[in-house]
């Protein structure tokens, strides 16, 4: 978290969390929010500021790059820390201090027993902080279930895709790696979609917990990697697939997680299959000629076993439905990876008009983790948006004695 005075009341004493949605993904800052026009403006030259490429303020589908991201986040760190905030790293927030009446926000309880006293948190914890989700759950902060997706990575050789998509220009340094965006509605009611395009990009592990297995997608800035590769996923719910309780969504990636783990040898390889043995519902012996980006390895299996039959069935149907419109979709040497659980988060912290907790005052959910946004350029939306409200609440004292 961040600790320091808030630049806009040197009395107050807000405490800010820093969470990620898609930190250390490719930092594509694509998004559909409606009123990002002002905002969304706002956050990107705020990455430009701290390091960015300058392009990104005037592209359709801006992009940083993995490792010019971390630099972004170091950089923004840095100024951070310029102004007076504090980061603290290996400082877990374990607990909150809670006034036992009006659940008013009192402080922050650590993993070495400091409490540190505040009225304000902005609860941007990211989608996987799972300990968080319990422990706001078990102090009775309002929460519920929601809906993401689960699915698998998918390899195909960057070729292929350059080909499908720019025809005779492929190859063209203007035109640089192809991506695509592909939905399908699957005839037994389920949707299933690509997530997290990376052209000229690498499969990498994104596990938070012992024994389980998670793949993500990421790309540099040159994506010049010789493989493309995107989530294939089906949308799941609540009400359909894991209807018991507020953290039952979090139950559910685990399972899958756990099973992914089986599936690839119990090494954090991840398993993986032919997308023609997939198809034909056979074990892939061997993975063909295409070569697998994901680190530390893969290992062949059946992944009709990795997923509920449903979503297997989904994903069967899509996948010829893709090669409809992406000519070679189907190739049959495509690699797919198991498994991608981490799409969004699993869970939504309720919050008000007001952006706090609606029953818990002083706590601001914000961001991807909290439920409130699908990517890194939405989530930065949706922190300032929060910040606005936090600075209001701080101020709100000092407006009411000017009046």
């Amino acid at each position: 978290f961040w600790k320091g005075n808030s630049p806009f009341n040197p009395r107050s004493n807000a405490q800010f969390g820093e969470g990620g949605a898609g930190t250390f993904s490719d930092g594509k800052l694509y998004s559909g929010v409606k009123e990002s026009k002002k905002h969304g403006r706002w956050v990107l030259e705020e990455f430009v500021e701290s390091g960015a490429n300058p392009e990104i303020l005037v592209l359709q589908k801006p992009h940083i790059g993995t490792f010019k991201l971390v630099g972004v986040v170091r950089q923004l760190r840095a100024r951070i820390e310029a102004l007076g905030g504090e980061v603290r790293f290996e400082q877990q927030v374990v607990g909150f201090d809670l006034d036992p009446g009006t659940r008013q926000l009192r402080g922050l309880q650590l993993s070495n027993s400091e409490i540190i006293p505040t009225t304000a948190a902005v609860l941007a914890i990211g989608h996987s902080a799972r300990d968080t989700f319990a422990q706001l759950h078990l102090q009775g902060v309002e929460m519920e279930a929601k809906p993401f997706s689960v699915g698998f990575r998918i390899e195909h050789p960057q070729e292929l895709i350059d080909r499908a998509r720019w025809g005779d220009f492929a190859g063209h340094p203007l035109l640089g790696a192809a991506d695509y965006k592909l939905v399908h509605h699957a005839s037994n009611g389920r949707s299933v979609y690509s997530f997290c395009m990376c052209p000229g990009g690498l499969v990498v592990g994104a596990t938070s917990e012992e024994g389980h297995v998670v793949t993500n997608g990421m790309s540099q800035y040159s994506r010049n990697e010789r493989n493309a590769n995107s989530g294939i996923v089906v949308g799941i719910s609540p009400e359909l697939d894991y209807p018991n309780g507020v953290l039952a969504g979090v139950a559910f990636q685990r399972q899958l997680e756990a099973r992914a783990y089986l599936l690839g040898g119990k090494n954090y390889n991840a398993p993986a299959q032919r997308l023609e043995d997939f198809l034909l519902g056979q074990p892939s012996l061997d993975l063909g000629p295409l070569q697998p980006s994901y680190a530390p390895g893969v290992t062949p299996a059946d992944l009709s076993t990795a997923l509920p039959t449903q979503l297997i069935e989904a994903i069967r149907e899509a996948l010829p439905a893709f090669a409809k419109q992406i000519p070679g979709f189907d190739y049959g040497d495509a690699l797919l990876t198991g498994v991608e659980t981490r799409t969004s988060s699993p869970v939504r912290i309720s919050r008000g008009v007001n952006f706090q907790s609606v029953n818990t005052p002083g706590l601001f959910p914000a961001g991807e983790g909290a439920g409130y946004a699908g990517g890194i350029l939405s989530a930065g939306i949706d922190g300032l948006r929060v910040g606005e409200a936090v600075a209001k609440q701080l101020l709100a004292p000092a407006n009411a004695l000017i009046n």
